[in-house]
């Protein structure tokens, strides 16, 4: 089979593999499959795949992070990190304080710049697997839509509870994060109105793009794979 360009250009181009090296190849089944390099003709690179082998770093936990949007680097390193933490799905969501707007022609070309940032942390990482990212949506609109069996967790500098007595006992959790200028105190009554549990992540303010990815490396010490 030939390599998608992006993967073969990482092959030849960054790792700087010759025909005959082995490499591990991902599809998002869950499986790795090892290859090994053929020779190369012109800028192609075509692999012989072998036999699936089970990939076992998924974490058991599972997470779904409503991020806030925010600017362009910002967001692609939550993005980055947030796949290399174990997040399941990944939720972008407009906010009363967000300075990023997205306009149709917009959202499809950042969709399409997200899904290569996921795909590039999984293969770095050796996830087999690679985050959903569903569209950007109003936090009033994500917050209509029907809960899924999780515990909800608001990430709030001004709470009194802990992340670890919000997710005692969980094996799913969601996450909200709020963009550059935080949650309005009107969205956060919002989500507590609707059973969500706000909850800070000791005395100092995080940035928005630290506070998901500490949420997400203390839910993995708590109920997942750290």
């Amino acid at each position: 089979m030939q390599l998608e360009e992006a993967a073969a250009r990482h092959v030849t181009r960054v790792l700087r593999l010759q025909a005959g090296a082995s490499i591990a190849l991902f599809n998002g089944d869950g499986h790795d499959y090892a290859a090994t390099i053929e020779p190369k003709s012109g800028r192609r690179v075509t692999v012989t795949v072998g036999e699936p082998t089970v990939n076992a770093t998924e974490s058991p936990l599972a997470v779904t992070l409503w991020q806030g949007l925010c600017r362009g680097q910002r967001m692609d390193w939550i993005l980055q990190k947030a796949t290399e933490l174990g997040v399941t799905q990944i939720r972008p969501v407009s906010t009363q304080r967000s300075v990023v707007r997205l306009d149709d022609a917009r959202v499809a070309r950042r969709a399409a710049h997200w899904r290569g940032i996921l795909v590039g942390a999984a293969e770095q990482c050796g996830r087999p697997t690679v985050p959903e990212i569903a569209a950007p949506q109003s936090l009033e609109d994500a917050l209509a839509e029907p809960a899924p069996d999780h515990a909800h967790v608001v990430l709030e500098p001004t709470a009194q509870d802990s992340l670890r007595e919000a997710v005692d006992g969980e094996n799913a959790v969601t996450i909200l994060c709020g963009p550059e200028g935080g949650l309005s105190p009107e969205e956060v009554e919002r989500c507590r109105t609707q059973g969500w549990h706000t909850v800070r992540l000791g005395p100092r303010i995080l940035r928005t793009e630290t506070a998901p990815l500490v949420a997400l490396a203390l839910l993995q010490h708590l109920r997942g794979d750290f």
